[in-house]
C-alpha cells in the first residue's frame, strides 16, 4: 500500500499472476487546524489506521478467491487476517511524508473501515497503555517494591515493559511464514520508497541496492512512542491528583482511566519528533539517534524478493499516476494487469483483462 497527499493505491499479486489494484484520487486537506503542529500527527495517526484497515481487507478478500475456500478454511483465513491485522497495527502507524494529510474514505468504504479503525485503536490502546501497566503492577507486587503507580520508577518499569512486549511480539511472529512474508513487503515498501527519494529510476535493479530500513516506519515511530510516553507520563503523574485507594488494583485502574486522554498527545508529540529526526538525524553524528527503531526494524523488515519489490513499486507507479495526473478514477472498480510490465506500459489504470 503506498499513499500520498492526493491519491492512495494497494496492490495485490494474484496467484495467477496479474496484479490487482484498487487505487483512487485523495483530496488534499491540508488546511485549516488540521496543518498545525501536534493535531497533524492525531490526524495522520487516525488515516493510517483507516487506510491501513481498508488495505488488510482488500488482500484478504483477493487470498479468499485465490484458494476458493471451504468453512472450515475460512476460519482459519480470517484468523490469519486477525493476525495480520494486530501485526501491521503495530508496524505501520506510518506517518505520511512531510505531514501530508489525506481525505478518509468514500461513503461505502470508511462504513467498511470503521469497525476496522476502531478495532485499531482498542489494540494501541491495549498494547501501550494497558497490557505494559499490568505487567508492572504484577512485578511490583511480586517484588514488593510498593512503588506509586505515578511515580517515576513505575513509569520507566512500565515504559520498559512496552519496549519489552512489541518487541518480544514481533520476533515471536516473525517465525510465522505468512507474516514473514508481510515483513519482507514490508522491506519491499521501504526499498521502493527510498528509490523514489534518491530520485532513481523506480526499477527493480535500483531498489534491490537500497536498505530495507527507513526513518519514517511506523517501527520507529513504535520505539519512540514507548520513550515519550515514560517522560510525558512521568511529568504529569506529578500533577494529577494523588491516587491513594489502599487498593493496588484500584489505583492502577484509575491512573489507566487518566492517562488514556494523553494517548494523543503522546502521538502528537512523538510525530513531530520523529518528523525532526528524519529531516535532520540521517546523516552525521546525529543519525545515532535513529539506530534504536533502526534495531527493532530489522525485526519487522526483511530482505524481499524481486517478485515483491514489484508489487511495492507498481502501488507506488498507481500512485504517482494520480499525484501527477490529478484525475479521479473514472470507477470504483478494481483494475487487473497481466505483468508489472503491462502496468507500466498502460497509460491509464485501466485492465489489461476482465477484472476477476
Amino acid at each position: 500500500m503506498m499513499r500520498a497527499p492526493k491519491s492512495f493505491a494497494i496492490v495485490v499479486r494474484r496467484r495467477d499472476g496479474t496484479l490487482h489494484v484498487r487505487e483512487r484520487a485523495i483530496v488534499d486537506e491540508r488546511t485549516g487546524v488540521r496543518r498545525l503542529p501536534l493535531v497533524r500527527g492525531i490526524a495522520s495517526l487516525v488515516e493510517s489506521l483507516k487506510l491501513g484497515s481498508e488495505s488488510l481487507k482488500f488482500s484478504a478478500e483477493q487470498y479468499e478467491r485465490d484458494l476458493e475456500i471451504e468453512d472450515a478454511r475460512a476460519k482459519r483465513v480470517t484468523g490469519l487476517s486477525m493476525l495480520r491485522a494486530l501485526t501491521l497495527t503495530l508496524m505501520a502507524l506510518t506517518s505520511t511524508p512531510d505531514g501530508e494529510e489525506v481525505k478518509a474514505p468514500p461513503p461505502e468504504p470508511a462504513k467498511k473501515s470503521g469497525f476496522g479503525g476502531i478495532a485499531m485503536l482498542l489494540v494501541v490502546v491495549g498494547f501501550f497503555i494497558l497490557l505494559p501497566q499490568a505487567a508492572a503492577a504484577g512485578v511490583n507486587r511480586w517484588l514488593k517494591l510498593s512503588l506509586a503507580v505515578q511515580s517515576a520508577p513505575f513509569q520507566a518499569l512500565t515504559g520498559a515493559f512496552k519496549l519489552t512486549i512489541v518487541v518480544g511480539y514481533m520476533l515471536l511472529i516473525r517465525r510465522v511464514p505468512d507474516i514473514r512474508r508481510v515483513f519482507q513487503y514490508h522491506g519491499a515498501e521501504h526499498k521502493t520508497i527510498s528509490t523514489y527519494e534518491a530520485n532513481e529510476a523506480l526499477t527493480v535493479a535500483n531498489a534491490r541496492e537500497k536498505t530495507t530500513l527507513h526513518p519514517r516506519c511506523g517501527t520507529t515511530f513504535l520505539v519512540m512512542v514507548a520513550l515519550v510516553s515514560i517522560l510525558v507520563f512521568t511529568a504529569i503523574g506529578a500533577f494529577l491528583p494523588r491516587i491513594a485507594t489502599g487498593n493496588a488494583l484500584f489505583d492502577n485502574a484509575i491512573f489507566f482511566v487518566e492517562k488514556l486522554p494523553f494517548l494523543p498527545v503522546i502521538t502528537a508529540v512523538t510525530f513531530e519528533i520523529q518528523r525532526v529526526f528524519a529531516r535532520y538525524c540521517t546523516t552525521g553524528p546525529l543519525r545515532a539517534l535513529l539506530w534504536p527503531g533502526f534495531l527493532v526494524q530489522k525485526i519487522t523488515t526483511i530482505e524481499p524478493d524481486d517478485a515483491q519489490l514489484e508489487i511495492a513499486l507498481a502501488s507506488l507507479q498507481a500512485t504517482l499516476f494520480r499525484q501527477d495526473k490529478g484525475e479521479a478514477p473514472q470507477s470504483t472498480d478494481d483494475v487487473r494487469f497481466s505483468s508489472y510490465a503491462a502496468l507500466l506500459a498502460a497509460d491509464k489504470l485501466r485492465p489489461t483483462a476482465a477484472a476477476a
